[in-house]
């Protein structure tokens, strides 16, 4: 398969890059940094993982910088992976416009603009491919400062859901993985008692496993999955 990934250089991305060059697949990976673990991965897998410098932020150059500048028709796409992500935790009472904008740019129409021109690659070549949405748990289940965050989330979740709809007949699968709290980047300015207070409202008690989801990832671009669209495939250690 040939597979793009979003926030390919750290967290989350960079595991579902390495199972996905575990199981022999080609990724074409999308981040703003280019990370010294994304470099020793690369150079693990000679000819198999691609990197581009994109700010997803800049939802205006998606068809320059992506499209044209990277993963053009010549490329058969067989599934894409949208990870990145940013977090605007605050308030509601604080919601600055200017910090929503931002997020969403880079957590919903970034991610729809580029499943756009995804889904004309595989119409383009008669893939039947996959796409795979990164969302939150945040979204079923209420925590202090996450509104805005997580209703970025949710509107992937629908725009997952209603994309299966429309593209189904021709084999085009749309899903979400919803992983529970991860010790990744993103949660790093939390204290360890903010942490256990989150995991304590987990059945197994313990952080959400970055491999865990990201194999469950990589099962659900497969074959294996092929009867698997439209789903929100919780991930999160038994919060829900």
């Amino acid at each position: 398969m040939n597979v793009l990934v979003t926030g390919c250089s750290r967290g989350v991305g960079l595991e579902v890059c390495r199972v996905l060059l575990e199981q022999g697949n080609m990724v074409y990976g999308l981040a703003r940094s280019y990370t010294d673990d994304f470099k020793i991965l690369e150079m693990k897998y000679p000819g198999k993982l691609f990197f581009k410098s994109v700010d997803l932020a800049d939802s205006d150059s998606v068809k320059n910088q992506v499209v044209k500048g990277y993963i053009t028709n010549n490329i058969v796409l067989d599934g894409y992976v949208n990870n990145a992500a940013v977090a605007y935790d605050d308030i509601v009472t604080n919601l600055n416009l200017d910090s929503l904008r931002r997020m969403y740019a880079v957590n919903v129409f970034t991610p729809m603009l580029i499943t756009k021109y995804v889904l004309r690659n595989m119409i383009l070549h008669k893939s039947k491919g996959c796409i795979i949405h990164v969302s939150s748990i945040s979204v079923h289940t209420g925590y202090k400062g996450l509104a805005m965050y997580a209703s970025s989330k949710g509107a992937l979740e629908a725009f997952s859901k209603n994309t299966a709809r429309e593209w189904g007949q021709l084999g085009i699968r749309s899903n979400v993985v919803v992983p529970g709290f991860m010790e990744t980047a993103m949660s790093s300015t939390l204290t360890d008692e903010q942490k256990d207070r989150i995991y304590k409202r987990t059945s197994l008690k313990l952080a959400t496993d970055v491999c865990s989801v990201a194999e469950t990832i990589a099962f659900l671009l497969s074959d294996k999955a092929c009867s698997i669209t439209g789903q929100n495939i919780h991930v999160d250690n038994g919060t829900i």
